[in-house]
């Protein structure tokens, strides 16, 4: 597949790290030197030094016989030109980044595909469906929800409380006689190896678990790893970003209380003036003395959003000190999104992150409708839509010529989310959750072509 990624920024450059893993053609502009010799000397890729907007740049990127053309720098209104302008010349599909959610909003009515844009993807507005989706699953450090909550996938780490530590996958499945939930990555504690679980796979104290479950299963795995079920209401947030602000409008609209804290005075006022429903304050949140003013210590959740993801940590460090159950920083350096689970903040997120991954679904072969990866995990979730000709279909699952490191996590079929076992009878329609290492992705990917 040729693509041509317009932005060497962050998101530019794993999107073209990723790629260029899978054996890709990439192209990537940019007219930041700097960052085009530094991707130039460690990614197998192609660099052209120049305007993404330029015809003849295009032209040089051989944009005609272009499969696919990703504009991510951080104008969005560069993106939209690059992708106007690209299918113009030729290319079959466009991407775009957009900061305005406006544009997603409302793109039934604008239609943009007939501007030449084929998807938007907005960082601000992932990261925010993400951390309303952690709040709403608090009990969980990781979640990601397919086909709007028919599966949803959560991450644990097991407890000595959690009743299936020392079983096997097969003994926990047995705990509840009816099935709503598949164990499908472990990393123990203290490696860095992930585990594609099998029958005979032993839980152990420390685990960091992923799961898949239906509906009813959350309810289930909150038992079985010893959770409670934490009612989040009052919500302090550290920063008024665009992320600050749609997660906000958000919280508000589901009844949420907020307490907002920006540090600029200016921008605190048209927060207020904007977010009529939540408490907007103006005022540093470094400073510890405002934060427990502020009833810090009666808040479940705290979120920092900052521009600074050094404040965004600190700050959740202290809240986490006063108390509050779950705490969520955003933050932009790609080297700490691992250090989540040992600094001690339940969850770090990384706009960024989010924005490759989602675009990324776009490249992969099959019917890939959906895609992300796992919080320090070197593993993958695809969902794919099962082909009328392809391997899989009209098969039972323990029939398939499936590789160790892959497991089928669920199915959706006729708005019904599903756990399949070996006797599991898979249709052409389906939409099947496959849960993968990296060294497998390629003979999943022909399963379902």
């Amino acid at each position: 597949m040729k693509i041509i990624i317009a932005g060497a920024g962050e998101v530019g450059f794993h999107l073209a790290k990723l790629l260029s893993f899978e054996s890709q053609d990439i192209t990537l502009i940019d007219t930041d030197k700097e960052c085009l010799n530094y991707a130039d000397t460690h990614l197998d890729i192609r660099v052209i030094r120049g305007d993404s907007t330029s015809i003849s740049i295009l032209k040089d990127a051989r944009v005609e016989n272009t499969d696919m053309v990703i504009g991510v720098t951080s104008s969005e209104t560069t993106n939209i030109a690059v992708c106007v302008l690209a299918k113009q010349l030729g290319a079959k599909r466009t991407i775009a980044r957009i900061s305005n959610t406006e544009f997603i909003e409302n793109k039934e009515t604008v239609r943009f595909d007939e501007l030449g844009i084929d998807e938007l993807i907005s960082p601000e507005a992932l990261a925010s469906n993400e951390i309303e989706l952690l709040l709403n699953q608090a009990a969980f450090h990781d979640s990601y929800q397919f086909d709007d909550g028919l599966l949803t996938m959560v991450g644990t780490t097991l407890s000595d409380e959690a009743l299936f530590v020392g079983k096997s996958v097969i003994e926990a499945a047995k705990i509840f006689p009816e099935l709503h939930f598949m164990p499908i990555a472990i990393q123990r504690a203290g490696t860095q190896y992930t585990i594609i679980p099998r029958g005979d796979t032993t839980f152990k104290e420390g685990d960091q678990v992923y799961f898949v479950t239906t509906k009813g299963g959350v309810e289930e795995l909150l038992k079985l790893t010893g959770k409670v079920k934490a009612q989040i209401k009052r919500v302090m947030i550290l920063g008024g970003s665009k992320i600050g602000f749609k997660t906000s409008c958000d919280l508000c609209d589901h009844k949420f209380k907020v307490k907002l804290i920006e540090k600029d005075k200016d921008k605190a006022f048209d927060l207020a003036d904007n977010l009529p429903n939540a408490m907007i304050i103006n005022g540093d949140g470094r400073n510890v003395e405002l934060l427990e003013e502020e009833g810090i210590n009666d808040m479940d959740a705290f979120i920092a959003v900052t521009g600074n993801s050094e404040t965004n940590i600190m700050s959740c460090l202290v809240a986490k000190s006063k108390g509050v159950k779950k705490t969520i920083a955003l933050v932009e350096n790609m080297d700490y999104f691992q250090l989540s689970h040992s600094i001690g903040i339940d969850t770090l997120i990384n706009k960024k992150l989010l924005a490759a991954n989602n675009i990324f679904r776009f490249v992969r072969k099959g019917e890939v409708v959906a895609m992300t990866k796992l919080n320090n995990m070197n593993a993958e979730l695809l969902e794919f839509i099962v082909k009328p000709n392809s391997e899989v279909s009209e098969n039972l699952i323990k029939d398939l010529d499936f590789p160790r490191s892959a497991i089928i996590a669920g199915v959706i079929r006729d708005g019904e989310g599903m756990i399949p076992l070996g006797n599991f009878f898979i249709k052409a329609g389906d939409r099947v959750v496959v849960c993968c290492l990296p060294k497998s992705i390629k003979k999943i990917e022909r399963l379902f072509l």
